[in-house]
């Protein structure tokens, strides 16, 4: 079978990665054909890939079965409409779409072409092995039902010169939002993976709190999970030193996720099954620690890559189907809707409300140009 022809629109810091990652011969079965860049003098680096300024030239062009977009964030959507509409596969980045009805536009697209076309998020962090062994015990139910999870990651730590490093950063207009849209898309990605949906939001987002910007950067939002359980979700840019850790509690333990390292201490007896039949006043389940073993290291981007030209080729079934991007853009428009409505969002999010109110701020913004 011959190679795969990938074309990649965007040639910033980590579209100019992809590209590098295909020219070096580490995505096997895939050659890159065509790149896009809206600045000329990027181009001539990936020769002889065919240059293109404009996308729908790309498009049009027939040079490539496949596309890698890695613009920023607003244009996703319609990029991703016109490459599917084209016929090819795509692989977008992350954020699929800045917000929810924009979602819903790019996945209307692509509804009725699942059979032939392949369509794929780089959500790379799904394929850290800590990640994926989580994932797995949740799925088995080792833990039992969940009843509670934390995360606290922050450490996302920014300086003013990262956000004035480009005009495009922290601004409603260019990047949709902060924290949320920013740094936080893996970590709410894996948050729904794990534990599922929400059914409930209620969220205190902070703007320019620790920054000179207009978008949040501190967050915390209290959830209320379709299986029952209970999510707290903390994030910043501006804590130092930061923490990242992930706590479940369940029916039949404690998961810790701290430092890239996942530990579990199991209950001898279900929770609620103790709490129900022990005569003792103040007992508490034994417990015990359970080793657990983690296969080595994923090459993260690379193996989300290798695994969207495998769904082309082989039929693989993808780690990060588009369509549950939508999962993560959702949680950050209910934080954020939360915040500037003072009040609890359920879920599924109004998409065309939470586009009315984006529209507001990027209104009212003075930093409407990049």
């Amino acid at each position: 079978m011959s190679n795969l022809r990938l074309a990649i629109i965007g040639l910033g810091s980590m579209g100019a990665t992809h590209a590098n990652n295909v020219v070096a011969g580490k995505i096997p079965g895939a050659e890159l054909t065509a790149v896009c860049d809206s600045r000329p003098d990027v181009l001539a680096a990936f020769a002889p890939a065919k240059p293109f300024t404009d996308y729908r030239a790309l498009l049009k062009a027939g040079v490539a079965d496949a596309v890698l977009i890695a613009t920023p964030h607003f244009q996703h959507t319609a990029i991703g409409i016109a490459a599917l509409e084209a016929g090819l596969h795509v692989l977008v980045e992350k954020p699929i779409s800045v917000h929810k009805a924009d979602c819903d536009r790019l996945l209307a697209a692509y509804r009725g072409r699942e059979d032939r076309q392949v369509f794929a998020a780089m959500f790379n962090q799904r394929t850290l092995p800590v990640h994926q062994k989580l994932k797995a015990m949740l799925t088995a139910g080792e833990i039992g039902d969940v009843f509670r999870a934390q995360w606290t990651i922050t450490n996302w730590f920014r300086t003013d010169a990262y956000y004035a490093s480009a005009g495009w950063r922290a601004t409603w207009a260019h990047e949709g939002g902060g924290v949320l849209l920013n740094q936080c898309p893996h970590n709410l990605d894996l948050f729904w993976w794990f534990l599922g949906d929400a059914r409930a939001v209620r969220a205190h987002c902070h703007f320019g709190r620790h920054h000179r910007i207009e978008v949040e950067d501190e967050v915390t939002a209290y959830l209320e999970l379709e299986s029952g359980a209970t999510g707290v979700f903390i994030a910043s840019t501006g804590e130092a030193p930061g923490t990242n850790r992930l706590e479940i509690a369940g029916n039949r333990g404690r998961l810790i996720l701290e430092d890239d390292k996942l530990s579990f201490l199991r209950t001898a007896v279900p929770v609620r099954e103790f709490q129900r039949t022990s005569p003792e006043r103040f007992g508490k389940p034994a417990v015990e620690p359970v080793a657990i073993e983690l296969a080595l290291g994923a090459d993260q981007h690379n193996a989300i890559i290798r695994n969207f030209v495998s769904a082309i080729r082989d039929g693989a079934p993808l780690i990060a189907p588009a369509v549950e991007g939508v999962h993560s853009v959702e949680l950050a428009n209910a934080m954020l809707l939360s915040t500037w409505l003072d009040r609890t969002i359920t879920l599924p999010v109004d998409g065309a409300l939470y586009e009315a109110e984006l529209q507001k701020r990027i209104a009212a913004s003075p930093r409407t140009s990049a």
